[in-house]
């Protein structure tokens, strides 16, 4: 992030901006919004700006600036749409110690100005660090149409009642109150005016001062195989929602960016043959913080019901006499099964498809090789990489043909996913050459699309 985001108070401070045409006016209709003391420098002002300067909105100077024109200025705007002129100034207005934008000019300018979303008092700023303002322009578009005109009075009759709201304790219980009023009651009852929004702010504070304290409460929370946008509406409630986030090794980071910046974040991985986090620490910690009375959510990777180890966490709340409930997620066979165009069943090919982990406690799994052997199966290997030749081992003891297609699929739906087509006979060998560094799923028997379709050939030059 080159540009940090911040809301600049401007209220009684000065901005100055030199230029007087279309660049100009553009800045200026943003500026007037504020309550600073707009000064503009233009030698040929257009008719906007002399019609604002005559209402007292602005100072206008109609001259070109000098030294000394930006002092005590908080900001400075070079909008003369002439490099050589924008340098000028420019140079002038740093030499005076102001920030200075230079419009168009994002190599040589030390802030930008963002797209905003004007509800006031709520303002949303959209940056895109100057690379694509018409990406800016078309969430600015979106928000606008999603954000409600009556945001912003709610926001004020919210702003105003903030020292009243003082009166519940700090954290869950004033968070919950506003979520109620600006998310459930304040909508229903500004339709009334903005009286009948005070007034319901009023009763809904006696209520929530007589409310008990929520208890605490666990939510075990499937995150998908990584990709945010596969994380339900239901997860991202939750997310929200959380005093305390336990979260697994394979959590992506984009993923827990969605938790509030109050949350408790703690990393509990495991990994395979390396440094993990005892199974009864993370149930302890889980029923620690829940008999504290925090929201937690437990966060696994993909499905949390699919190889996570769910029970023992739940036994732990049970025993313990902790509330929790389950939030399924997209488990990374149906997400890697995605990846590579196929389904997981099809007619006359498999009317099943079996779950299996490459690994377990004691070590490597062991399965019913002499089922999955025979011709058509089709098995999705969690955790299978470091089993690999385990794996092709059992299998063509049983007989399995050493042609079947086997398909590898790393972070899978990320960015960084790549798909690895092999068969049984030469799984380990480019299972090692391709070097996964990153979780993977293994299908047994199953092509991608576009392998499936030079499968044959490569069947008969093997036989």
């Amino acid at each position: 992030m080159q540009h940090f985001p911040i809301f600049l108070d401007l209220a009684g401070r000065r901005v100055v901006l030199s230029g007087g045409g279309d660049a100009a006016l553009a800045k200026l209709r943003l500026l007037l919004k504020t309550e600073a003391h707009l000064t503009v420098f233009a030698a040929d002002p257009a008719p906007e700006i002399e019609n604002w300067a005559s209402q007292s909105r602005l100072r206008l100077v109609r001259r070109a600036m000098q030294p000394g024109d930006t002092l005590c200025a908080a900001l400075f705007y070079a909008a003369d749409e002439d490099a050589n002129e924008d340098a000028r100034t420019s140079a002038l207005a740093r030499a005076d110690g102001a920030l200075v934008n230079i419009v168009d000019n994002l190599q040589d300018s030390q802030f930008i100005t963002p797209a905003i979303v004007d509800r006031d008092p709520v303002t949303v700023a959209i940056g895109t660090e100057g690379a694509a303002p018409v990406l800016a322009r078309a969430i600015k578009a979106d928000l606008e149409a999603k954000l409600p005109a009556t945001l912003g009075p709610l926001a004020r009759i919210g702003k105003a009642f903030r020292k009243m709201a003082e009166a519940l304790p700090m954290g869950r219980a004033r968070r919950e109150f506003w979520a109620d009023y600006y998310f459930r009651t304040g909508p229903t009852a500004i339709a009334t005016g903005e009286d009948g929004a005070r007034e319901a702010l009023d009763e809904l504070l006696l209520r929530h001062l007589d409310a008990k304290n929520r208890p605490g409460h666990v939510a075990f929370v499937g995150a998908g195989p990584g990709d945010p946008e596969l994380l339900t509406l239901k997860a991202r409630r939750a997310l929200d929602e959380a005093d305390v986030v336990i979260y697994d090794r394979l959590i992506s980071a984009e993923i827990l960016e969605l938790a509030r910046r109050e949350a408790t974040l703690i990393d509990v991985g495991k990994e395979a043959y390396g440094p993990s986090t005892p199974q009864e620490t993370i149930n302890a910690l889980i029923v620690e913080h829940a008999q504290k009375g925090a929201q937690v959510v437990r966060l696994k990777s993909g499905d949390s019901t699919v190889f996570g180890r769910l029970d023992e966490e739940i036994e732990a709340c049970d025993a313990a006499s902790v509330s929790w409930h389950i939030v399924p997620g997209i488990t990374a066979a149906s997400a890697a099964v995605a990846a590579i165009g196929q389904s997981l069943t099809k007619r006359q090919r498999n009317a099943s498809v079996r779950l299996l982990t490459g690994h377990d406690m004691k070590g490597f799994a062991d399965h019913d090789w002499a089922t999955l052997a025979r011709p058509g199966e089709v098995a999705a290997i969690y955790m299978g990489k470091r089993s690999a030749r385990f794996i092709q081992g059992r299998l063509i003891m049983h007989g399995a043909d050493r042609t079947t297609p086997v398909t590898v699929i790393e972070n899978a739906s990320r960015p960084d996913q790549r798909i690895l087509s092999t068969t049984l006979d030469a799984l380990p060998t480019d299972l090692a050459d391709a070097n996964l560094s990153g979780p993977a799923l293994t299908f047994y028997g199953l092509a991608s699309r576009a392998a499936s379709a030079a499968l044959p050939a490569l069947q008969q030059e093997l036989a």
